[in-house]
């Protein structure tokens, strides 16, 4: 914190006035003039030195020394708490904390508001995909003018193809059904599924049309006109569009804001003023290493089709709001190795205590350990008070010691 000045002027002569003075537990005791002493009170303490708040590391051995700023010194007491149970801390008299700018605040459970707000891409919906293959080892005859990206309706055909073995297994059942025993129908039927006939079809020479099965997009299309086909060999796949799904990016710090089930909503540029809503299917279990980020899978509804693969979206978490224990967030002191705040007693007695931070938002801080609903932290002026915590070696209240 740089003071100018003025402002140098003004807090030294603010901490000479309220006489701030810390130790081990050490107490700053005001003794009014004139007052006379009482029987078996305690003799009058002996400063260690003289010195100047705005400049500690100067010391003086007597009342009447100026520190190097011209300012008036004050005393330095040792501890005089008079047993090991005192708490260590930096004393100022409570009358005098509005002129050095202190300010309380409380430690309340409340809730932590806050939105998620991050970006994504629209993808195929990967569970919606169709394989189009040869049941049967044959011939393409007909191709229908298809091409990879192409947006097809359920039963658009694809490709007709000759099956020389369909064939002979459909004139053997016309033959058997010309008999009328039920069995031997039956046996020639379950031949012609077998050899993976569409619907066991039982007319017919040996051709068959192969159709999508959805409706959506061709990615792959292999079908050309004469070539022959193995048995299972894909002629086409389809990619449905009645849902899409968005990749959000989450921050990794930002993960226990997610959950599945999770709703979202959408906005794209493409469509301006639009929202589309969906929610989280699923967030992936592995974190991208360059960005330290998330992968939340979020299912769109596409009925009109609108929404396509590689469209970039601001992606809108829904509410992110939570119960915490909450202080100010100008209350909490970053040091780089740990985090601070500086605890207040109401009699005038400070201590900084060590706590774990949580998100922050709406000028608010959440608390995940280290403090306890109730306990009193300094929102102005803490950095004063830590500064003069550790130049006079009071240490901090450890996680471990402050209130679960």
């Amino acid at each position: 914190m740089t003071l100018n000045p003025l402002q140098r002027s003004q807090l030294a002569a603010a901490f000479a006035a309220v006489a701030l003075a810390a130790g081990a537990g050490g107490y700053y005791l005001a003794e009014s003039k004139g007052s006379s002493p009482v029987a078996g009170a305690p003799a009058a303490r002996k400063p260690l030195y003289w010195y100047d708040p705005m400049v500690p590391a100067e010391h003086y051995d007597n009342p009447d020394s100026l520190s190097s700023m011209g300012m008036k010194t004050i005393p330095k007491y040792a501890d005089d708490s008079g047993g090991p149970s005192a708490v260590p801390g930096v004393r100022i008299d409570p009358s005098s904390m509005q002129s050095l700018g202190i300010r309380l605040a409380t430690a309340t459970n409340g809730t932590l508001a806050g939105s998620l707000d991050v970006t994504g891409a629209i993808d195929f919906n990967q569970r919606d995909v169709a394989i189009i293959q040869a049941r049967a080892a044959g011939f393409i005859q007909r191709v229908y003018g298809r091409a990879p990206g192409d947006v097809i309706r359920a039963g658009a055909p694809i490709a007709d193809v000759l099956v020389p073995e369909w064939g002979g297994a459909q004139g053997e059942y016309a033959a058997v059904a010309k008999t009328g025993d039920p069995a031997l129908i039956a046996a020639a039927r379950q031949r012609l599924r077998l050899l993976g006939a569409p619907g066991g079809a039982t007319s017919g020479r040996g051709m068959t049309t192969i159709r999508s099965p959805i409706s959506g997009v061709i990615g792959t299309l292999d079908a050309r006109a004469g070539a022959t086909l193995a048995a299972g060999q894909t002629l086409a796949q389809v990619n449905g569009l009645g849902t899409v799904w968005l990749n959000a990016a989450v921050p990794e710090v930002r993960a226990a804001d997610v959950r599945v089930g999770q709703t979202a909503t959408a906005e794209l540029a493409g469509f301006p003023g639009e929202r589309f809503t969906g929610r989280v299917i699923a967030v992936l279990p592995t974190a991208q290493a360059d960005s330290r980020t998330l992968t939340v899978r979020i299912e769109l509804a596409n009925r009109d089709g609108r929404l396509r693969p590689g469209m970039f979206a601001t992606v809108h978490l829904g509410d992110t709001s939570r119960s915490a224990l909450l202080v100010p967030s100008e209350a909490v002191i970053r040091t780089g190795r740990r985090t601070l705040v500086m605890l207040a007693d109401g009699k005038g007695r400070f201590r900084p205590a060590e706590v774990r931070v949580g998100r922050e938002a709406g000028g608010q801080t959440e608390i995940l350990a280290g403090l306890a609903a109730g306990e009193k932290v300094v929102a102005s002026g803490q950095f004063l008070l830590d500064s003069e915590a550790s130049l006079t070696g009071i240490a901090a209240r450890p996680i471990a010691g402050g209130a679960k």
